[in-house]
């Protein structure tokens, strides 16, 4: 039992993780260097931290992303 929760975490765990390098190729962001992504990822992290507008501003631009057409 404990090996079969152990699987489904597993590829739970990988099914996440391949939609989030979807959205890094969804954002034209495929070809960067990985440190460069990071970087970003954490810059926006400290950015929208207790920023209500700045968070609402980055969902409203993600929002339009996924209405255009597939990439």
């Amino acid at each position: 039992m404990n090996r079969m929760k152990t699987t489904e975490a597993r590829k739970k765990d990988t099914r996440e993780k391949i939609a989030l390098g979807g959205l890094v190729a969804k954002a034209g962001l495929r070809y960067e260097k990985r440190a460069l992504l990071l970087g970003l990822l954490i810059d926006a992290r400290h950015r929208i931290i207790g920023d209500e507008s700045e968070r609402a501003r980055l969902m409203e631009i993600g929002e339009k992303a996924f209405t255009r057409e597939p990439d």
